[in-house]
C-alpha cells in the first residue's frame, strides 16, 4: 500500500493491547505497505501526537482505558476532521459501524478477520475517500460562494430601478406632478405596494445570503427587553388595526438587562408579529410576552403567540427552513420568498439563543426564543470591591449624546463609537468601569461609568469626560453631549450588613440596573411617525 507517493505514510495506532498492535504492525509489513507507525495506547496520548503532528491516517481501538466507545471517536475526529478514520473493534457490531460511518469514520473492522490483504484495501480506501470528501466539499464552498456572490450582485442591481420607480410613484401620489383621478391614485398605490414588497424579498434574499456564508453582523449591547418590546407592538400597531387584530405586549415583569442586539432583536420580533398578524382573522389578537424560568436563570424567554388558524404538525419541522412557506396559505398570504423565520432563527442563533414553535391546528401558534442575560455583577466585582468588601463609595456616571439632526445616521454611528473611545480613556481601569453600550438605536446615545469615588470627587472625572469627549470635532458639529452622576447606595460598615460581599456585589448590580432601565425608559425615543416608517 502506498498511502503517500514519495514517502512512507504516517499511521497513528491506537491500541492498549500489545498483542492487537503488534498483530496489525505484522499484517501492514504482510502488504508490503511503506508505512511508519506510531503506536499509543491512550486517547491523551493520541490527543497529544495529534497535537504535535498529523498523520496520514489514524487506526483505532474503541475500548481505551481512558476513554470507552463512541465518544473516543468523537473527541479524535474533533480534533483533527481531515484525517481518515479506521476503527479496529473486537466485536461485529452492526449498529455500533453504521454509527460510526455517520459521524464521519471510513471504515470500520473486526480485529479477528483481519488480513493483509484486508487490511491493507481497507487503509488505501479510506485514504482515498477521505481525500475525495475534502475535494467534494472544497467544490461545495466554490459553488456556495459563487452563488452568493450572483445573488448578492442581482440584488444590488435590482435596487436602483425600484427605488427609481418608488420615488416617481410617490411624486405621483404626493400630487407634484398635478393632479390625478381617484382611479389613478389606487392603482398607482397597489403599484407601491408592489415595489415595497419586492424591495423587502431582496433584502431578505441579501440576508439569507449572508447567513448561508457567516457574513451575518451582530452588535451587541445591553438592552432592556420590555423597551424593546413595547418599540415593535408600536411600530406594528398600524398593521395590527388595518387588519382589526389586537395587538399587545404581556403583562409587565421586571427583566434584568439582555445582551443582545437591539436592531436584529426587533427585526425577529416585527417578523414574528407580522407573521401573526398575516395568519390571525379579524377579532383574533397577538400577545408579546417576555419571562424568567427558574431552569434557566441566564436567558429571558420571549414569545409572540397569536390566535390565528395553527400550523398542522407535520409542518412544524420545516417552518424555519430555507424558502418554505406553508401550501394551505392563502395567497394573500405568500407575500414574501419564505427566508424570514430562517433569518429570525439565524439571528437568535449567532446571539447565543435557540427558537421553536407550539401550535395546533385550530388553536393559534406560538413562536418563542431565548436571548442571553446581561452578568452586570460578574463586570463590577473586581471594581467596587476592595479587601474583600463592598467600596464605602460608588457612583454611577450618565453620558448622554444627542444629534443635532437625524439625517445622517451612519456618520453619528460612528461618531458616537469615537466618543466610546475617548469615554475609555477617562477613567482609571481598575477602579472605574465603562459598561457596554446601552439601550436601543434612537437619538440618543447612552453611556454609563460605574466609578468608585464619591459625589464631590466624582466632579473630576465628569470635568475630564466633558474636556476630552466635548472636545471631539465630528460632536461638536453633529452632536451635544450631557455628563451626569448618581449615587449608589451601599451598605455602610460591614456590620449593617450580614449578607456577603458576593451578595452586596448582586445588590449593587440590581440596583445600577434599577437606575439604567429607569434612564432609558425616560429618554428621547422614536416618534410614532419614524416608528411606521421602520415598520416598513
Amino acid at each position: 500500500m502506498k498511502i503517500m507517493k514519495h514517502e512512507p505514510a504516517n499511521i497513528l495506532l491506537i491500541e492498549d493491547n500489545p498483542g492487537d498492535a503488534d498483530l496489525v504492525r505484522l499484517r501492514l509489513v504482510e502488504s508490503k505497505s511503506e508505512v511508519h507507525v506510531n503506536c499509543v495506547p491512550r486517547l491523551s496520548d493520541a490527543l497529544a501526537c495529534l497535537d504535535a503532528e498529523i498523520p496520514s491516517l489514524v487506526l483505532l481501538d474503541l475500548n481505551l482505558p481512558d476513554s470507552p466507545g463512541a465518544e473516543t471517536f468523537r473527541r479524535i475526529m474533533q480534533k483533527a476532521p481531515n484525517v481518515p478514520v479506521v476503527i479496529l473493534s473486537g466485536q461485529d457490531d452492526e449498529a455500533l459501524a453504521i454509527k460510526a460511518v455517520h459521524m464521519g469514520v471510513q471504515d470500520y473492522l473486526v480485529k479477528g478477520d483481519i488480513t493483509s490483504k484486508h487490511l491493507e484495501r481497507a487503509l488505501r480506501y479510506a485514504v482515498e475517500r477521505q481525500g475525495l470528501l475534502r475535494a467534494l466539499e472544497v467544490t461545495r464552498k466554490q459553488q456556495i460562494e459563487f452563488k452568493n456572490q450572483f445573488l448578492s450582485h442581482v440584488s444590488h442591481e435590482l435596487r436602483t430601478p425600484l427605488t427609481c420607480i418608488h420615488q416617481y410613484v410617490t411624486l405621483l401620489l404626493d400630487g407634484l406632478a398635478g393632479p390625478m383621478a381617484p382611479n389613478q391614485s389606487d392603482y398607482l398605490k397597489t403599484v407601491l405596494k408592489s415595489v415595497n414588497q419586492l424591495h423587502a424579498m431582496i433584502r431578505d434574499l441579501l440576508e439569507a445570503t449572508r447567513a448561508d456564508s457567516g457574513k451575518l453582523r451582530i452588535e451587541p449591547r445591553c438592552i432592556d427587553i420590555g423597551e424593546l418590546i413595547r418599540q415593535a407592538v408600536a411600530m406594528m400597531r398600524p398593521t395590527a388595526a388595518e387588519k382589526h387584530v389586537g395587538l399587545e405586549a404581556g403583562p409587565e415583569q421586571t427583566i434584568p438587562l439582555v445582551y443582545a442586539d437591539p436592531d436584529r432583536t426587533l427585526e425577529v420580533l416585527i417578523n414574528l408579529i407580522d407573521n401573526g398578524i398575516k395568519f390571525t382573522p379579524p377579532d383574533g389578537s397577538v400577545v408579546v410576552n417576555a419571562s424568567m424560568v427558574e431552569t434557566d436563570p441566564s436567558a429571558v424567554y420571549l414569545s409572540v403567540s397569536d390566535s390565528g388558524r395553527g400550523i398542522p404538525q407535520e409542518s412544524l419541522p420545516l417552518v424555519f427552513e430555507r424558502l418554505y412557506q406553508d401550501p394551505n396559505a392563502a395567497d394573500g398570504n405568500r407575500t414574501g420568498l419564505g427566508l424570514g423565520l430562517y433569518i429570525a432563527k439565524e439571528i437568535v442563533t449567532l446571539q447565543g439563543g435557540r427558537m421553536w414553535v407550539a401550535s395546533q391546528p385550530g388553536s393559534g401558534s406560538t413562536f418563542s426564543f431565548t436571548l442571553p442575560l446581561y452578568s452586570l455583577a460578574k463586570l463590577l466585582f473586581p471594581v467596587i470591591t476592595h479587601q474583600g468588601r463592598l467600596r464605602e463609595a460608588i457612583v454611577l456616571v450618565r453620558v448622554d449624546l444627542t444629534p443635532l439632526s437625524k439625517s445622517l445616521r451612519g456618520s453619528w454611528k460612528e461618531t458616537c463609537q469615537k466618543c466610546l473611545e475617548l469615554l475609555r480613556q477617562c477613567i482609571y481601569v481598575d477602579k472605574d468601569l465603562v459598561l457596554p453600550p446601552m439601550g436601543t438605536s434612537g437619538p440618543v446615545e447612552t453611556f454609563f461609568v460605574v466609578t468608585s469615588t464619591n459625589m464631590e470627587r466624582v466632579s473630576i472625572m465628569m470635568d475630564r469626560i466633558r474636556d476630552q469627549v466635548g472636545a471631539l470635532p465630528k460632536l461638536k458639529a453633529s452632536g451635544t453631549l450631557r455628563v451626569t452622576a448618581e449615587p449608589i447606595v451601599t451598605p455602610g460598615p460591614p456590620a449593617a450588613d450580614p449578607r456577603t460581599v458576593e451578595q452586596q456585589v448582586w445588590g449593587a448590580a440590581d440596583y445600577v440596573t434599577a437606575i439604567i432601565q429607569q434612564g432609558l425608559w425616560s429618554r428621547p425615543n422614536f416618534t410614532e411617525k419614524e416608528n411606521q416608517e421602520n415598520a416598513h
